[in-house]
């Protein structure tokens, strides 16, 4: 039973730390700032929601604790991560950082420019 009980725990360990490296190669392969911003919200989400059902499990089923507050630090940061990212993107956008010139399409700009001309 202990042999389970680890591999439920490494296994959602695991998925979190290569989400994580993921979320770090991204940042640092990705051309301008709006491809880093998914990237860090995206994959850095799931790479940390997989540390914390980790621990909790860790705490719940080795340990003997049940945690709700590593539950709600998984609903916060789910409800905050990808609206704290697409904020920041936003943020840049209005600040005038230029898209890399791979952008196929820039929606934004065209729904400006939709609002100013009514």
């Amino acid at each position: 039973m202990e042999i389970l009980i680890d591999i439920l725990i490494a296994v959602p360990l695991i998925i979190g730390v290569v989400f994580t490296v993921v979320t770090a190669v991204g940042l640092l392969r990705f051309p301008d700032p709006y491809t880093r911003a998914h990237a860090a919200s995206k994959s850095a989400t799931v790479g940390v929601l997989g540390i914390l059902i980790a621990v909790f499990l860790h705490f719940w089923l080795v340990e003997g604790h049940f945690n709700p507050r590593i539950l709600l630090g998984i609903a916060f940061l789910f409800i905050t991560a990808p609206v704290g990212g697409h904020m920041m993107a936003r943020a840049a956008y209005f600040a005038g950082v230029k898209p890399t010139p791979l952008t196929v399409k820039d929606e934004l700009k065209e729904e400006i420019e939709r609002q100013a001309g009514k």
